[in-house]
């Protein structure tokens, strides 16, 4: 096993994603036959800038993926990719999800959902092979996300396309669980700091109506009715991959929609209806988004268990860089003392670059946000 990487007090970090430079979006789109060579220049520049910038805990800014869930169709045999608009004709409540195609701010075809048409099984590891390369080109912590088991077992399952290898969603889980237990122990193995699983749509059952669950990230609609049904499902996945594994942090990252500069387009509400489901995951952090007022109080963080560091979104990638280091320091010196100083690290709300074609900041702008991190750590430090 590899020897983990130390962490100072106070860490930086990024949620995952990056802009990815228009070259490397040019060559993905035509499927370039050096896009191999392209993928590992714009992971090193990501690097770089990352390091640049003064962040203590670095990914590789996903410049491997379309999405931070769609890549799998490139690991996953079972699994194919399908635009929001590929996906109407096959989804029960047609008339619902027009609906909500229309409402969303951004086209039908340019999100696409990765979907089970067959039996699921793992081709080649999720993002253990990017690892290496991160590794391999930095001297920092590692941090590697991976899509959380209740975003997959929710937005791949499509009844009238998966029935026929997975007969019901529930019966989908135990490969999801099993996939994903396999990347975290190859992963810990190899000394990767922290795994983070990421869970956005989790807002979606305590923040909006049924009608509303229906997003751009599920659109399978395969959420129950029960919204506390739900979230019982989501505590039992996460905490079967995460059981008996040990040698890296296990985190999970849960916002409010990260497509849109639009704040009024995405959800809002505090954490507080969440909390005691997250107090049930059995993780090591939790990486929550602070930096928007639609989030509300930190205060209600102190409902955490002790054992449980949280990231702290204290920049909101969707925005110019105006947050000051100094603002930023006394929100988190307000934060340590409910929390005590070990317990909390430095972050943005959410990736920079979700999704590849539709980036919410660019790299200059991904960097100052970063800069005033690592300033408000070093005050803090």
């Amino acid at each position: 096993m590899n020897t983990p990487r130390p962490i100072p007090r106070f860490p930086t970090s990024v949620v995952g994603s990056w802009p990815r430079p228009r070259w490397l979006l040019d060559a993905m789109r035509k499927r370039s036959p050096d896009l191999q060579e392209l993928r590992d220049k714009a992971t090193r520049l990501a690097i770089e800038q990352q390091e640049a910038a003064g962040v203590d805990v670095l990914s590789d800014g996903e410049q491997r993926r379309d999405n931070f869930y769609s890549f799998l169709t490139e690991k996953l045999d079972g699994v194919q990719l399908m635009t929001m608009a590929d996906l109407l004709d096959y989804v029960e409540d047609k008339a619902g999800f027009e609906a909500l195609l229309q409402t969303l701010d951004v086209p039908a075809f340019a999100i696409k959902n990765p979907t089970i048409v067959g039996p699921m099984r793992r081709r080649e590891p999720l993002a253990v092979r990017e690892a290496e390369f991160l590794r391999a080109h930095t001297d920092r912590a590692c941090k590697v996300a991976l899509p959380g088991p209740y975003l997959l077992s929710r937005s791949m399952w499509v009844q009238k396309l998966s029935a026929e290898a997975y007969p019901t969603r529930e019966a989908l889980c135990d490969d999801v669980v099993r996939i994903l237990r396999e990347e975290l122990q190859e992963l810990a193995a190899l000394g990767v700091e922290i795994v983070q699983f990421d869970e956005p749509v989790l807002t979606e059952l305590v923040f909006a109506g049924k009608a509303a669950k229906r997003t751009f990230m599920c659109a399978a609609l395969a959420a129950a009715d029960d919204p506390a049904a739900e979230l019982d499902l989501a505590v039992s996945l996460i905490n079967r991959v995460v059981d008996g594994i040990s040698g890296t942090r296990t985190a999970v990252h849960v916002c409010r929609g990260n497509w849109s500069r639009d704040e009024d387009v995405l959800l809002s509400g505090t954490y507080e209806p969440l909390l005691p489901t997250l107090a049930k995951m059995q993780v090591d952090q939790f990486v929550l988004e602070y930096a928007t007022p639609r989030a509300g109080p930190e205060a209600l963080l102190a409902q955490l268990p002790a054992r449980c560091s949280v990231g702290f979104g204290a920049v909101n990638p969707r925005t110019d860089p105006t947050e000051s280091a100094a603002e930023v320091a006394a929100r988190v010196r307000g934060l340590a003392e409910l929390l005590g100083p070990d317990r909390i690290w430095l972050n943005p709300d959410c990736g920079f670059g979700t999704f590849a074609e539709r980036p919410v900041a660019t790299p200059e702008v991904a960097m100052a946000k970063l800069r005033i991190l690592a300033e408000a750590a070093a005050s803090l430090r």
